[in-house]
């Protein structure tokens, strides 16, 4: 069976029984998941697999760089403001140390690697997936400050990530080449960063603009205003390949720079993204879970151990830390520091930098480690997604009204 085949099929059987699933423990990722390794059973799929290794990357890359803008579209400056620099925390010492902390524990389970190789798969593997997480940013059981502050956190966060990877990978191409360093961190910082930042805010400015302006006339109708918001990260994509620069940096910036002119960007790119988003990430799981298949044999205990690791110690120690000093109960301090499941970005980083760099010493390493803290964090997240919450739940009831997690959360009304 082809694997086209094998996944529509499941696509449909799904859908006919998604409600029932959604009422136990049996999440999307973890049937998409289950399903892809199941099709190593059928040795033309893994052969396909090999075949369509370029047009499966390029579904990849697109269906990140769609994510990348619709994140960046739909989270605003107030809903940072109001959640009272929560995320803000999360973002910046919370995702700088989880980096470097995830570097270093790389270094100490892996002998192969070196300093940078460490910083690619701490940089692969720092961003968190809102889909893995979908059910807790959904319950009412979860006080809506943590609940936003764990979704706007995911949203942004993968889009943070991607200019320490791309910088990782240069300067450890740069060093297996025998280049100067120094050079090469500038035509990084003009190319990656200076061209895709100048993209996006070019694209997204006059894309915001024009369509807000056509909105104000009337002269979209709302069905093809979420085309043309697609367009713009697609124009970023054409505009990165042209140039030198990064399409998810540039696909980022444009989504942050097309609220100026069309507010409601957001809106439509989550309203396009919720069904075909959805459809890409169910892909992604199950090509994921093919991958798996193919390679769990190589999984060692350093393998395993950096897994666990990754996402205990390197996740909620940063965590910890952010957070220090705004009166947030232990356990709230838990909930956040656990519920930051590894998934679909990381998934496709390591699709990125694997055909960028596939030839560094460390990419069996780097490969093994992303597969085996993906596959973890599916299987533990999904499972104790509903008995985690039920038990904060209970941890709330004893707490004052005036406690911080029950601080008012204002949620913009573009959303």
């Amino acid at each position: 069976m082809s694997i086209a085949a094998a996944f529509i099929v499941l696509v449909f059987s799904y859908s006919l029984i998604s409600r029932k699933l959604a009422s136990t423990l049996i999440t999307a990722p973890i049937l998409f998941t289950a399903a892809g390794a199941l099709m190593l059973l059928f040795p033309e799929a893994s052969r396909e697999l090999s075949l369509d290794r370029k047009a499966l990357l390029l579904i990849a890359e697109v269906g990140l760089v769609m994510t990348l803008f619709t994140d960046a579209s739909h989270i605003s400056r107030r809903a940072l403001q109001d959640n009272h620099s929560l995320p803000v925390r999360l973002l910046s010492a919370g995702m700088l140390l989880t980096i470097l902390l995830g570097a270093v524990a790389a270094m100490a389970c892996f002998t192969d690697l070196s300093w940078w190789e460490a910083g690619i798969l701490a940089a692969i593997l720092a961003p968190t997936d809102a889909g893995l997480g979908q059910v807790i940013v959904n319950s009412p059981q979860v006080p809506a400050r943590i609940r936003q502050a764990l979704n706007v956190e995911a949203g942004l966060n993968d889009g943070l990530a991607v200019p320490f990877l791309m910088l990782f990978i240069a300067l450890t191409a740069a060093i297996e080449e025998g280049a100067g360093t120094r050079g090469v961190l500038a035509r990084f910082l003009l190319e990656q960063i200076g061209y895709g930042t100048a993209i996006g805010l070019a694209i997204g400015l006059a894309g915001g603009l024009l369509m807000g302006l056509a909105q104000r006339r009337q002269w979209m109708t709302p069905e093809l205003g979420q085309l043309g918001v697609v367009a713009m990260p697609l124009l970023c994509i054409l505009a990165a390949e042209g140039s030198g620069a990064s399409m998810f940096i540039a696909a980022f910036v444009s989504g942050l720079a097309a609220q100026v002119g069309f507010p409601k960007v957001g809106r439509h790119s989550v309203e396009f993204t919720e069904g075909w988003g959805q459809l890409f990430n169910f892909f992604v799981f199950f090509l994921f879970g093919l991958l798996f298949a193919r390679s769990w044999h190589d999984f060692t205990p350093a393998i395993m151990l950096y897994a666990l690791l990754s996402l205990t110690v390197v996740r909620m120690l940063p965590v910890s830390v952010a957070v220090a000093g705004i009166g947030l109960s232990r356990a709230s301090v838990l909930f956040l520091g656990w519920f930051g499941p590894r998934g679909l970005a990381s998934i496709v980083l390591g699709l990125v930098y694997l055909e960028q760099q596939p030839n560094l010493p460390g990419e069996t390493t780097i490969r093994l480690a992303v597969m085996a803290t993906v596959l973890m964090s599916i299987v533990a997240h999904g499972l104790s997604a509903k008995p985690g919450i039920e038990r904060y739940a209970r941890s709330n009831e004893a707490l004052p009204p005036d406690a911080p997690e029950h601080a008012a959360v204002v949620v913009p009304a573009t959303h």
